[in-house]
C-alpha cells in the first residue's frame, strides 16, 4: 500500500511540473502575439502597412552620411537622370535602388581600399514629384509627401473641376516599364513620380 502511495505521489508531482511548464509556454507566446507595432523595427512595420519599397529616383534629394568621414558625405544631393553618384572608388548608380540596397552598394566601394569598416546612412531629404493632370482646378507637378492619396494629391491641386468624375482617374506608374494606365480609387496610394489623370464626366 505504501508503495502504491509512493507512485501515485511521483506521478501527481510530475503532472503538476509539466501543468506549470505549460502554462509558462502560454504565457510567453501569449506576450509575443501582443506585440504592437511600435515593438517592431521600424522597417518591418514599413513592410506590413505598406508592400511598396521606395525605390531612387531621378529628381530625389538625398543625404549620404559616411560616420567619421565628412568628405566622402554627400548632403541634400539631388539625383540627375543618370543617376549616379561619384566617390573616389568610382561611381554609384542609385536608380531603381532602395535606401538599404544603396547604403550597401557604398559601402562595399569604401570598404578595404579606404575604410575598413564603413558605416553608412542614407536618407530622403526630398521625394521627387508627382504629376496630376486632367479635371482638376490647377494640374502640375507636386511635391510628394510620404503617405499620399489620390484624394490628397486632387486636392494638392485645387481640387475637383466641376465636370470632374470621381469614378474615371487613372494612374500611370513611374515604376512601370510598360507606362500602363490603371484606373484608382481616392483613397489609392500615389508615389513619387507617378502621373494621375482625372477624366471629365459625361453626365
Amino acid at each position: 500500500m505504501f508503495e502504491l502511495n509512493n507512485v501515485r505521489y511521483r506521478l501527481e508531482s510530475c503532472l503538476r511540473n509539466w501543468l506549470l511548464v505549460l502554462a509558462v509556454v502560454i504565457t510567453v507566446l501569449a506576450g509575443a502575439s501582443q506585440c504592437s507595432a511600435a515593438d517592431m523595427p521600424r522597417d518591418v512595420v514599413a513592410q506590413t502597412s505598406n508592400n511598396a519599397v521606395f525605390r531612387l529616383g531621378a529628381g530625389d534629394v538625398i543625404n549620404i552620411t559616411v560616420y567619421g568621414e565628412e568628405d566622402l558625405s554627400r548632403q541634400k544631393y539631388r539625383l540627375p537622370d543618370s543617376g549616379l553618384i561619384m566617390f573616389p572608388f568610382g561611381e554609384v548608380r542609385a536608380l531603381g535602388l532602395s535606401i538599404a540596397e544603396l547604403e550597401i552598394r557604398i559601402a562595399d566601394g569604401l570598404r578595404g581600399g579606404y575604410l575598413l569598416n564603413p558605416r553608412v546612412s542614407v536618407s530622403i531629404e526630398e521625394y521627387r514629384p508627382f504629376f496630376i493632370s486632367g479635371q482638376v482646378a490647377v494640374p502640375g507637378a507636386y511635391p510628394y509627401k510620404s503617405g499620399l492619396t489620390v484624394r490628397m494629391a486632387v486636392s494638392i491641386a485645387g481640387g475637383f473641376k466641376e465636370r470632374a468624375s470621381e469614378s474615371k482617374i487613372f494612374v500611370v506608374r513611374e515604376t512601370d516599364p510598360l507606362h500602363t494606365l490603371s484606373k484608382i480609387g481616392l483613397d489609392g496610394e500615389v508615389f513619387p513620380g507617378d502621373a494621375v489623370t482625372v477624366e471629365e464626366s459625361f453626365f
